[in-house]
């Protein structure tokens, strides 16, 4: 697999300045965590799970989750599973018959209610357990973690291929002032004795939401909710410490289409006309817009900036705003480039290539290793270009 492979060679070497490197789902575990990238839930319930894969390969989406949790009716538990326990005995068929190729199918993960359904899961799932990258773990506590982990640590014995767990923070005893401190530290531990199964850290932001009654609007950021934004950057600051240097994701972007505007849109105009021209840029600026784009462009935004990586979305929509958005720029990483070439040298601190900033070695040194790993999947930007670019080169 690799991102923005439905680009032409041509549009390719217009747009990167460092190409994006293939993945598969079996590579080792800290490549994966940095690949997921857009991760699209679906409910396991539909009949078009495959139709929809085969489409969403073509859109560029590498994750997908087929959730049997809050995704799904109570009382569509038993069909949501025959349900998925076919479309990977379908996947199978097509690969066995060529018409499937192996190793494009996105990374495939199972969001279970509890760790019994996933060892249930497993079971009847089988050798097809191969296509499975991992298992979600919804509303994870101190209290249910050790007993999911210990199961999947069990289904791994029995597979040629890790099958990894991605844990969910939303419970109250996270997102409420007074436990939370204790139970991050709970977690933390954890995730350390189970640390080779630990994929990725995911945020139910919405979950943690509706045990105030809040919700943010589209002309909103969820850092803009002060009790989440406080609840993430202690998340952030328990997990990706760089002795623990665990990846988590950013939490979903609920909106898909347009309505009504109170607020003035955040895309300002001038990049759109510069990059398409004045008529194209303002027809692409007006699309953004009418899909509530420009509200997750600038969710993903901060999600980088405070350290998050990858983002949670419920509509195909949301696809290329993300990818789009975890493209290293070329000055990110002519900086990143630099710092890890003078490192162990004479020199503590110098002026970046782009003259506006003062590049410090060691303590930009960890900033510029993420930047590297991302720019392994998700490319380079050549100089000058933007999001705006890849935009302009796949139709929404």
């Amino acid at each position: 697999m690799k991102y923005f492979n439905y680009l032409e060679q041509e549009q390719i070497e217009s747009i990167f300045y460092k190409k994006p490197q293939s993945f598969y789902r079996h590579d080792d575990r800290d490549k994966l965590a940095y690949a997921l990238g857009a991760t699209l839930y679906m409910p396991a319930t539909r009949n078009s799970i495959v139709k929809d894969i085969k489409k969403i390969i073509k859109d560029g989406l590498m994750t997908i989750v087929l959730c049997l949790e809050d995704a799904i009716g109570d009382n569509q538990v038993k069909i949501a599973e025959q349900n998925l326990i076919r479309t990977v005995e379908e996947i199978d068929e097509l690969v066995v018959n060529n018409q499937l190729d192996k190793e494009n199918i996105p990374l495939l993960f199972i969001r279970v209610r509890s760790a019994e359904q996933m060892k249930s899961m497993a079971s009847m799932i089988g050798d097809n357990i191969d296509y499975i990258t991992g298992f979600v773990f919804p509303k994870f506590t101190s209290k249910t973690g050790e007993e999911y982990f210990r199961e999947l640590k069990k289904i791994n014995e029995n597979t040629h291929n890790t099958v990894y767990g991605m844990p969910i923070l939303e419970g109250k005893e996270i997102i409420y002032v007074e436990s939370r401190k204790e139970e991050l530290a709970k977690l933390s531990r954890i995730f350390e004795n189970y640390r080779e199964l630990v994929l990725n850290i995911r945020i139910g932001a919405t979950d943690f939401c509706s045990l105030f009654g809040i919700r943010r609007s589209y002309d909103k950021t969820i850092y803009d909710i002060q009790v989440i934004r406080d609840c993430i950057g202690d998340i952030v600051n328990t997990f990706t410490r760089i002795e623990k240097d665990l990846v988590v994701s950013a939490p979903v972007w609920e909106y898909f289409s347009s309505g009504e505007r109170l607020l003035k849109p955040q895309l300002r105009v001038s990049p759109f006309t510069k990059t398409l021209g004045k008529e194209a840029g303002k027809v692409m600026r007006t699309t953004l817009l009418n899909q509530y784009i420009d509200g997750l462009l600038r969710e993903v935004e901060l999600d980088k900036t405070n350290g998050l990586l990858g983002k949670t979305i419920i509509h195909p929509s949301h696809i290329l705003p993300v990818q789009s958005m975890l493209i290293v720029t070329h000055e990110e990483y002519t900086d990143a480039v630099s710092i890890m070439n003078k490192r162990g040298g004479d020199i503590g601190v110098f002026k970046s290539e782009y003259k506006n900033k003062m590049n410090e070695i060691k303590p930009h040194i960890n900033w510029a290793k993420k930047i590297l790993n991302r720019a392994k999947l998700y490319g380079v930007f050549n100089e000058g270009m933007k999001y705006i670019d890849i935009y302009n080169n796949k139709s929404l």
